[in-house]
């Protein structure tokens, strides 16, 4: 599964976790015990964090700068955890993520379900997920059918004619993957598996107990917003919004006449969407866009000013993200609360204006870090790197790792001579 530190067995094996966002790029290395044993034993060795470079809302736009980016951030791990890592379980959040929900059907041969009409049943429901050039990022299942009934937990031994699962997919277009996968090339490395990045960053925002009752998570990353919704322990949906953190920033640095990082401090700092933080009278000086008004000119403006422009952008993005949802069809599930992480989530008073928003409960997230894991990198910023270790650890998650691809000769195998004939 990866790089085996020098006594086998004692250690375990050592993966990397990437995650390439439009802020950052942050890579995690970690032993893992085994699969299938979860997160105990779980120990982080070293991670390393970069500004991302070369991404704009969730693709890659400029190899090269971004080969730069996800090299600084490994290097940075490997030095701390004292280990080199050849392959990395990767998040995807480019290629216009769409979620299905479909069932799948076989007969079953004996009259007996056994191993290999469960895996007859799951290669006919990825060859389903995989039209239309689509490659699977997430297959899990909801719950099996035995002869036309439902709600069957596990049908292996139970006696039957037909088979079948309600199952839920996660795709990606092809071209944008490869491109985040040539990124991870370049770099000397390769892709041991993939994780849908609003999944991997819901599992480490949210509860068990949550994802059982129905829990929408929020992931405000710096260009994009990415939506997981939960219910009865399962993932029921995913998507990207091209609209993140960043945004308010631009607007701020537009309205204002401000360069980008003078609006980012004014957003950090003065823009509080908590009622009544304030009355929004409070003076701020600035420093204004280049040579307008002289060198070294100011411009002035007011908290409530600033609060007033991030509160517009904070408007539109939750309405948007409220349509889809709604389009989605798992509110009724899934709507119970709200749980926002990302760098986005510590906007001052942004949990308080999204529960007044979505009349619903909210949070922000809480991240338990793994053992060894330094506590700067167990924020809701982190979450998605987090949520990596987690759908590494379970194999019931629905991921895709390379090692049982070329097994099974799935659409992974493939992705090496995509990137030989592509590129």
């Amino acid at each position: 599964m990866a790089v085996r530190l020098g006594s086998a067995g004692e250690a375990g094996d050592v993966v990397g976790l990437l995650d390439i966002g439009n802020g950052k790029t942050a890579c995690s290395i970690v032993a893992l015990t085994g699969p299938g044993r979860g997160l105990a034993g779980m120990r982080v060795l070293g991670v390393g964090v970069e500004p991302s470079r070369g991404m704009k809302g969730g693709l890659v736009v400029e190899l090269g700068e971004a080969e730069q980016a996800v090299r600084g951030a490994v290097a940075q791990a490997e030095k701390a955890a004292g280990v080199a890592v050849e392959e990395v379980f990767l998040s995807v959040a480019c290629g216009r993520l769409r979620s299905s929900t479909f069932t799948a059907h076989t007969e079953i041969e004996g009259h007996v379900v056994g191993t290999g009409d469960i895996e007859r049943l799951m290669a006919a429901a990825r060859a389903h997920a995989e039209r239309e050039g689509r490659a699977v990022l997430h297959l899990g299942c909801l719950s099996y059918r035995l002869d036309g009934a439902a709600g069957v937990a596990d049908p292996l031994g139970m006696a039957g004619r037909s088979l079948g699962a309600d199952l839920h997919a996660v795709t990606a277009d092809e071209a944008p993957l490869r491109n985040l996968l040539h990124v991870v090339e370049r770099a000397y490395l390769t892709a041991a598996g993939f994780a849908a990045a609003p999944h991997a960053g819901g599992l480490a925002a949210t509860t068990d107990e949550e994802r059982r009752q129905g829990v929408v998570c929020l992931d405000l990353g710096a260009g994009t917003t990415m939506i997981s919704a939960f219910a009865g322990g399962h993932l029921l949906w995913n998507e990207v919004v091209p609209v993140g953190g960043n945004h308010a920033t631009f607007d701020l640095a537009q309205e204002l006449g401000a360069p980008a990082h003078e609006a980012e401090r004014l957003k950090k700092e003065f823009a509080s969407l908590a009622r009544g933080a304030d009355d929004g009278r409070e003076a701020v000086a600035y420093a204004v866009y280049g040579a307008a008004g002289g060198p070294g000119a100011r411009g002035r403006t007011t908290t409530g000013e600033i609060a007033a422009i991030v509160r517009g952008r904070m408007l539109r993005l939750f309405g948007h993200i409220a349509g889809r949802i709604d389009r989605s069809g798992v509110a009724s599930y899934a709507m119970r609360r709200i749980v926002l992480c990302g760098g986005g989530s510590r906007l001052a008073g942004l949990g308080e204006f999204a529960a007044d928003f979505f009349a619903r409960p909210v949070r922000v997230a809480r991240i338990e870090p793994l053992e060894g894991m330094p506590p700067a990198f167990a924020g809701p910023e982190y979450a998605t790197l987090l949520g990596l270790a987690h759908v590494a650890a379970d194999p019931a998650a629905g991921a895709w790792w390379m090692s049982s691809a070329r097994q099974s000769g799935s659409y992974l195998k493939r992705m090496g001579q995509w990137l030989r004939e592509g590129f």
